[in-house]
């Protein structure tokens, strides 16, 4: 009889690893997803046009708070533990709980999991979410262009709408963005790319995104989520390090796995962290892998006008994900509103309304900062009614997209840039000619 299994997961790494795994093998049952971290993602179907012959009905996906009575409703006798961006903890309590209701508990590996390309595969992935890894790809991209490289970035997925459409996304401008109904998430990872004239490809179904990419391509990058480890066999795996969080980079799964098995560390944001904590996150990844090379890099931040700061009441928006289960409790925009003068940062919580008050209840440590949270149309319009509400004279946004393109701020704002810059040597350029030489 085949091993009836239940995987936990959170739409992205559970999807793969079904695809990748046990779509088409008969010696599982997968009876059931369960989700977490994102918004509403479930009491929906992973599609029969997806799953594969063996569930010509699908597979439902529910709610993790029902994992004890689908264990038992079902007879689970293993369970797939496959999201990211949680502490070690955290998962062996979930494995108590698995265990103790009778399953196995399962980590899956590179080795099942990981599709081999025929085009060269870069990939950079994080200790955490948050630490930097989305300027360190645009930075990859580019050098890999001016070798004379033809890229496309594979993004980790974010499939939070129809999964049949979509399977296999390409966004080549702001028109496919359009097209794909892109949520505020996926926007902050997919523009910039965009306006870097690189091509991005997301979706489900990873080996056939790759299929497709690799037919227009000469390098594959792969752009991970969270501190996931990536779902391609790596020829170059870079992996950024946060000081401003020293101990995570051993302490959070499966960010560890990507410490053991990197080539090269960037060491992010030495410029605004504690010395100290540089040196202690320097020495966790010499310890943990001393044959990676260590590069150091800064994220210098640019504002437009930086004098329409100084002395105003503002209200700070950041990268969504990186404060919530990311567990930052700032990021550029209020380094941004420090540095030139505000008044006064004004806690929005008072101001928000229905998803975004829901997201301060669950995530309490966030501080005085909004999340930027954009997972469907209805947290759009919450988002941009508690901007509306917040009494301050300017708006600071920190996320990497204008949020202008979805949503309306009503109110003066400054945009806050920032991109990766090397300190010293050796530089990402200098270990992308050596590992591939110009074409």
């Amino acid at each position: 009889m085949p091993i009836k299994t239940l995987i936990m997961g959170a739409a992205g790494r559970d999807f793969h690893n079904f695809n990748t795994f046990f779509r088409g093998n008969k010696d599982y049952e997968v009876v059931a997803f369960t989700a977490t971290q994102i918004p509403d993602i479930e009491g929906r179907q992973y599609p029969k046009e997806l799953a594969g012959d063996l569930y010509p009905a699908g597979i439902p996906i529910h709610a993790e708070s029902e994992l004890p009575e689908l264990i038992q409703k079902h007879g689970v006798e293993q369970v797939v533990f496959a999201y990211s961006d949680v502490p070690h903890e955290y998962v062996m309590h979930k494995a108590a709980l698995v265990n103790a209701l009778g399953a196995d508990f399962r980590l899956m590996g590179t080795r099942q999991t990981q599709v081999k390309s025929v085009k060269p595969v870069v990939s950079v992935c994080a200790v955490r979410t948050g630490s930097g890894k989305s300027q360190t790809t645009r930075r990859v991209s580019l050098i890999l262009r001016e070798m004379g490289y033809k890229v496309a970035a594979i993004r980790h997925p974010m499939p939070y709408g129809n999964l049949v459409r979509q399977e296999v996304q390409r966004f080549a401008d702001y028109d496919d963005l359009d097209e794909h109904e892109t949520t505020i998430e996926e926007r902050e990872e997919y523009e910039p790319h965009i306006d870097n004239g690189v091509i991005v490809y997301a979706g489900v179904d990873y080996e056939k995104i790759l299929r497709a990419a690799e037919k227009e391509v000469d390098i594959v990058l792969w752009d991970g989520g969270n501190n996931d480890f990536p779902f391609y066999v790596s020829d170059l795996k870079i992996v950024v390090a946060d000081p401003h969080r020293p101990g995570h980079e051993s302490s959070y799964y499966p960010g560890e796995t990507n410490v053991i098995d990197a080539d090269v560390f960037v060491l992010n944001k030495v410029d605004t962290a504690d010395p100290e904590a540089v040196i202690a996150v320097r020495e966790n990844l010499r310890r943990l892998n001393p044959k990676a090379v260590v590069i150091e890099g800064a994220s210098p931040l640019f504002v437009d006008d930086p004098a329409a700061i100084q002395g105003k009441r503002v209200l700070v928006i950041e990268d969504g994900p990186t404060l919530t289960h990311g567990e930052m409790a700032y990021g550029a925009g209020y380094v941004a509103a420090r540095r030139f003068g505000a008044k006064e940062i004004v806690d929005p919580r008072p101001f928000a309304v229905k998803s975004i008050a829901a997201t301060y209840a669950k995530y309490p440590k966030t501080g005085p900062i909004l999340p930027a949270m954009g997972y469907g149309e209805a947290q759009m319009r919450d988002l941009e009614a508690t901007i509306a509400a917040s009494d301050v004279d300017l708006v600071i946004v920190g996320t990497p997209i204008d949020l202008t393109r979805v949503i309306k701020i009503n109110k003066p704002f400054q945009r806050v840039r920032y991109e990766l810059q090397e300190i010293g040597q050796p530089t990402l350029e200098d270990i992308l000619k050596q590992k591939f030489g110009k074409k």
